[in-house]
């Protein structure tokens, strides 16, 4: 039987899809496609909204924890990616109703590292 090698996907691949899944709000998606198995995702100390989660079904569990909990979107951006090396940034601005914390805006900055063709860290700074 014959095994084909999965191609790795490098750093402007990785950030091309990425764009074009965020644009979409396709986060769940992103997190799909290009998340590592040991991803780390990092929220900033004291977050009063999630906490940090290590691998990739935990993260996926904190975005499906979190999301569960938005009763309205009201207005969404995230702007084109920043890359140098094997990082990306963008900003996203987020205005939103959350239980329970009713309406928050939130303006951050998420900064991926990408290293063997997979997303391997998620940071949030807000």
């Amino acid at each position: 039987m014959t095994q084909i090698a999965e191609k790795t996907m490098t750093t402007a691949e990785v950030v091309a899809r990425f764009t074009e899944l965020a644009t979409q709000e396709k986060w769940f998606e992103i997190q799909d496609e290009l998340f590592a198995e040991e991803v780390r995702s990092i929220e900033p100390a004291g977050s009063p909204y999630m906490k940090d989660a290590f691998g990739k079904t935990a993260v996926r569990k904190k975005a499906d924890d979190f999301v569960s909990r938005i009763e309205a979107v009201h207005r969404v951006y995230t702007s084109a990616p920043i890359v140098t090396g094997n990082h990306i940034a963008v900003a996203r601005e987020t205005d939103i109703t959350v239980k329970p914390h009713g309406r928050i805006q939130m303006n951050e900055i998420m900064l991926y590292e990408v290293k063997d063709g997979k997303i391997i860290l998620e940071q949030f700074f807000y």
